[in-house]
């Protein structure tokens, strides 16, 4: 009660503390070339002699949390600009996630160079849906007074979200509604927990089409029905941000930041690795550490999902790592001193960091595993050679009462045990040295399946010499479009089929002598995303009509999981 009758004039005290400190223009109109408007905040520190400063710009969906953001900056020496997505706070029209930030972002950074206050020098930085803003301000060109960008957690549209490997999960279901609803965003939606998990809940038990969500729902939700219409990566989605040789005009520094359990590290990386592969030697660090999607944008905290971090990654991302950036980009200050080389990681559980001049040098070896049929109680047995081996696994689609791939979230991270019931697990024999599991572990799957299509998934846990499982990574995908995520290219049922992966989840964590690496190899089958029937039909369209005969699929031991690693002796 005390809290209740005073928190009025502690917030308060706190506006009128900002007043006196910062200068801030919160009604600012930004017309856009096309008629349209953004709505932008400008925050300066009050000093009695006022000079030209660079400007620190976040691009934001999310109107009204970001100002912080902004006199932050103008703490630390810039000019503080938030600019929030056409529609959003203040500026008139219609709310479209991602569709013109491509534009839009370009312009307002334009209307800063121009402002009597800016010494044509911007930076940017931000994470998620704030970090792809970055891109796409460059879809088309870079412009001359943007001198950095420091994306965090970045998603890319179309390639990690709102789809995986082009399956389309749920999640992004109620994200629609919590930044459309509203001028600023729709807290009351987006936390109605109960809502959201009877929802799928619902849908998945009645064994509906995924295009009737909304319809379950009771609420139209147009974004996501958009969403539906575009399973490939097309041009929808390929005007949203720098496609192949676009990557090669952006020639300014960039930070990239994730976290090995970042929801959006696929979409982080992904940039990096078309920047590298269409930029020879671009100026373009990354730092990735065990963080998640929230802390690898603000300060990670001690432990993360049950695992306590080395002390070592314990360093503050936004406030101290991103300005030590900005300070050398604009001001000419040193640079970051945990940035040795372009890729910079944190090794889990040996309170060091390791630095890289790429993503490939993380690794020195490989070590390499194929599914097999021998068996020992609940496991088969991963061997180091090919086999002649046969496993079977089934799923009925019709069975509602269980589901598959539960587990591959990896929440907590390390746990007693797993399910044993869900999928085929494997198990290799214990490690006879110390190593480093370095990057992206990589997957060669053979199989037939009697089904024009399958989504699966593979899991990788390491074994503790105590028995614990610790979830070092996953990939789950389409097999449709293992080979080109902009063509699906069906199956043919009853033939041999190989599809293949390297962008799993990447990792950098040691593994004991006596450690042993677990595989869960399985279908996807649950309520968190699109149900994948084999049918060859559109994803969204298919029900449980087309569940009548169950999937079978049969995995060759010419399958093969393979872990790049590093070993300290070959360096």
């Amino acid at each position: 009660m005390v809290y209740e009758s005073t928190r009025d004039l502690f917030f308060e005290a706190i506006k009128q503390d900002h007043k006196r400190r910062y200068r801030i223009n919160d009604s600012i109109i930004v017309p856009m070339k096309d008629g349209a408007e953004v709505s932008v905040v400008v925050v300066e520190r009050k000093e009695s002699v006022k000079a030209k400063k660079p400007a620190i710009l976040i691009a934001s969906i999310y109107a009204g949390t970001n100002e912080t953001g902004a006199m932050l900056s103008a703490s630390k020496g810039y000019v503080g600009v938030i600019a929030n997505t056409r529609g959003k706070r203040l500026s008139k029209g219609a709310v479209k996630p991602l569709e013109h930030e491509n534009t839009d972002v370009y312009e307002v950074i334009d209307w800063i160079s121009k402002q009597p206050w800016s010494n044509q020098k911007v930076g940017m930085y931000g994470g998620s849906y704030n970090g792809f803003t970055q891109w796409a301000s460059m879809k088309y060109k870079v412009h001359p007074a943007l001198k950095t960008i420091v994306p965090m957690v970045a998603i890319a549209p179309g390639i990690d979200y709102p789809m995986e490997n082009n399956i389309l999960h749920n999640y992004s279901y109620s994200w629609n509604f919590y930044v459309t609803n509203t001028k600023f965003l729709d807290f009351k939606a987006s936390q109605d927990f109960t809502r959201w998990n009877t929802l799928k809940n619902t849908w998945y038990t009645s064994g509906v089409a995924f295009n009737r969500l909304d319809s379950l729902d009771g609420h139209v939700n147009r974004l996501w029905n958009t969403y539906m219409q575009h399973p490939s990566y097309d041009a929808y989605w390929k005007k949203m941000i720098p496609y192949k040789q676009e990557f090669s005009k952006i020639n300014i520094p960039i930070l990239t930041i994730t976290g090995y359990y970042d929801d959006s590290q696929r979409g982080a990386l992904y940039y990096y690795d078309q920047h590298t592969k269409y930029v020879k030697n671009p100026n373009h660090y990354v730092l990735v550490g065990p963080y998640d999607h929230w802390t690898a944008q603000t300060q990670p905290q001690e432990f993360l999902r049950n695992y306590k971090l080395d002390k070592t990654a314990l360093i503050d991302i936004r406030y101290d790592l991103v300005y030590q950036w900005f300070d050398y980009i604009l001001k000419g200050k040193e640079k970051p001193s945990i940035l040795k080389d372009k890729v910079n990681f944190q090794v889990m559980g040996t309170n060091t960091w390791m630095h890289k001049p790429s993503l490939s040098a993380m690794t020195n070896d490989t070590l390499t595993f194929h599914l097999s049929d021998a068996k020992s109680d609940e496991f088969y047995a991963l061997k180091s050679k090919s086999n002649a081996s046969k496993i079977n696994l089934t799923v009925d689609f019709k069975d509602r009462e269980s589901m598959n791939n539960t587990g591959y979230y990896p929440w907590p991270l390390e746990k007693e045990n797993i399910n044993i019931k869900d999928g085929l697990l494997f198990k290799s024999e214990p490690l006879e040295e110390d190593v480093i599991i370095n990057g992206s572990f990589l997957g060669n799957l053979e199989f037939t399946i009697n089904k024009k299509d399958v989504d699966y998934s593979v899991i990788l846990y390491h074994l503790t010499p105590e028995g614990n499982y610790f979830h070092l990574s996953y990939y789950i995908g389409r097999a449709s479009y293992a080979t080109d995520r902009e063509q699906r290219n069906l199956l043919t049922p009853n033939q041999k089929t190989q599809v293949s992966f390297d962008n799993s989840k990447l990792i950098s964590k040691k593994l004991q002598k006596g450690s042993r690496m677990v595989a869960v190899v399985n279908v996807n089958k649950n309520n968190n995303a699109q149900l994948n029937y084999g049918t060859g039909k559109d994803v969204n369209e298919e029900n449980i009509k087309d569940a009548e005969v169950p999937l079978k699929i049969i995995f060759s031991g010419n399958s093969s999981i393979s872990l790049p690693v590093w070993y300290s002796l070959k360096e």
